[in-house]
Order: structure tokens, then C-alpha cells, then sequence
């Protein structure tokens, strides 16, 4: 398991600890740069509307590998149901949980006044 705290200004080690930790867990090749991928998203999203840090937790279960990512930030705002098809042309938000949703499976997202949590598993092999 792992369980870190990050902040803006750390999300490129952090990127690499995760790298690292999921390569350990037995994640590679396309399954491991989509994880990644999606973790980097999902921790960009925290520390930019998020409050500027967060939480993240990395574990094994039933032979797969989760993640969790939780800030202190305001919440999403209201209405908000999640896009299921990506964000139109050249728009510069909105794509990070849309890209996590295509590349892991069983993503949860709660979401209120003291924060937002996203956890989601590495795709199937």
C-alpha cells in the first residue's frame, strides 16, 4: 500500500512514485501508462480546484490495483452528473475524469463541501 500527500509543485515525483509503486504491483506496458495517466489527472484536478493538495492511496486487491484521490476543495459544483463523452473541441477543462472513466474501470466519485474523492482500478488485462 501506499499513502502520500501531495501539493502543487510535487506532481511530477509523485508521478514517478506512482510509477514505480504500480510497476511493483505487477502493472505494465499499456496498463501501467494508462493508470498513470489517469492518476496524474485525477491529482492535477485536486491541486487545481481542489484546494492545491490532497491524498492519495494506492493498494492491491483481488488482484487488482486501486487509487484514491481526495481533496479539501470546495466540491464539484452543483448539477454536476459527469461527462460521458468527451469535452467538446478546444475546450481546456473537463477532460481528466472524462479520460479516467475510458482508461479504469469502477471509477466512484463523491463529492461535497469538504471535498472530493475519486477512486478508481487499473484497467483489466
Amino acid at each position: 500500500m501506499l499513502c502520500t500527500s501531495f501539493a502543487r509543485g510535487r506532481i511530477t515525483s509523485l508521478r514517478r512514485t506512482v510509477t514505480e509503486h504500480a510497476g511493483y504491483e505487477g502493472l505494465s506496458g499499456r496498463h501501467l501508462e494508462d493508470f498513470v495517466l489517469a492518476v496524474n489527472e485525477i491529482v492535477t484536478n485536486a491541486v487545481v480546484h481542489g484546494g492545491g493538495h490532497g491524498r492519495l492511496l494506492l493498494w492491491s486487491h483481488d488482484g487488482r490495483l486501486w487509487c484514491e484521490v481526495a481533496d479539501e476543495g470546495p466540491g464539484l459544483p452543483a448539477g454536476w452528473m459527469g461527462h460521458t463523452r468527451p469535452p467538446a473541441g478546444f475546450e481546456f477543462r473537463g477532460r481528466g475524469l472524462w479520460l479516467t472513466r475510458m482508461l479504469c474501470d469502477q471509477i466512484t466519485i463523491v463529492s461535497g463541501p469538504r471535498g472530493t474523492t475519486v477512486t478508481f482500478a487499473a484497467m483489466g488485462e
